[in-house]
């Protein structure tokens, strides 16, 4: 398990940007699983929406893209960031509510270099809540 020191000294995210909690599998160049539990604390429930929160789903495809970072580190791939190049396929299936636990199964599908793709998706109670196909590419430069 990866616990939220050990993701801290991975990826450059800090409060309220780190969509992930922990990881609880990960096999090096393969797949990682991540947790993310959601509080009604999260600072954009304040404004999305008022009386009916919903997390973005935009931030739901981000912690998709914070446990594959997590998942490109842990396989040895040197560099300080990585980037979003594209996202392809988003489905958004199931609202994302405060008190939902979300687990993200993210797995690589292909990787040349520093480009990686990914396929993610994020569950509830085991439902499909959402899912993407994502390219991303790991650099020690500042863009």
């Amino acid at each position: 398990m990866i616990d939220i020191k050990e993701i801290m000294s991975l990826l450059p995210h800090r409060y309220p940007f780190l969509l992930v909690d922990r990881v609880i599998e990960l096999e090096p160049h393969k797949n990682a699983v991540g947790i993310k539990n959601v509080s009604f604390n999260e600072p954009f429930f304040q404004g999305h929406f008022p009386g009916n929160p919903i997390m973005p789903g935009v931030l739901v495809v981000e912690a998709m893209a914070q446990v594959a970072g997590i998942l490109a580190f842990k396989s040895g791939i040197e560099g300080s960031a990585v980037y979003f190049m594209s996202i392809d396929n988003v489905k958004f299936r199931k609202p994302v509510l405060p008190g939902d636990q979300l687990r993200f199964e993210v797995e690589v599908t292909h990787k040349r270099g520093s480009v990686w793709k990914f396929s993610g998706k994020a569950y509830i109670d085991g439902k499909v809540a959402s899912e993407a196909d994502f390219v991303a590419m790991v650099s020690d430069k500042t863009l």
